[in-house]
């Protein structure tokens, strides 16, 4: 069975990162792009949005979300974000991918990649 994935590439928000002391009186930017398994064929058919996953509420509850954080590490960031996503939204499977942009010399962002939820062939 083929999945159909909605996408939020690249959803920048601030919040407090990091395990040195100096990380943790400032904020810094984190980079989220999200895969969400979700059958998109019933909101084709329709054309409603109340048929689909509402990308944008994802997107909010995330900002809001991780703007409250203060994790020391971008493991444990990640791991929650794709909890509330499961845990909120009708998706079965996530994958999220979390970037700390400039966080290592020489390289444009650093994080994890994690798969999260039903396995889907």
């Amino acid at each position: 069975m083929k999945k159909d994935i909605v996408f939020i590439e690249d959803l920048r928000i601030q919040t407090v990162i990091g395990v040195y002391d100096w990380e943790r009186e400032i904020t810094q930017t984190v980079s989220l792009d999200l895969q969400m398994a979700f059958d998109i064929r019933q909101a084709a058919k329709s054309d409603e949005i109340t048929d689909t996953l509402d990308y944008k509420a994802v997107a909010k509850r995330l900002i809001q979300f991780v703007e409250a954080s203060e994790f020391q590490l971008v493991e444990a960031l990640a791991e929650h974000c794709a909890r509330i996503v499961l845990d909120e939204f009708p998706v079965s499977w996530v994958q999220l991918k979390l970037s700390k942009p400039g966080a290592v010399r020489g390289s444009s962002a650093v994080g994890v990649v994690i798969e999260r939820g039903a396995a889907l062939q």
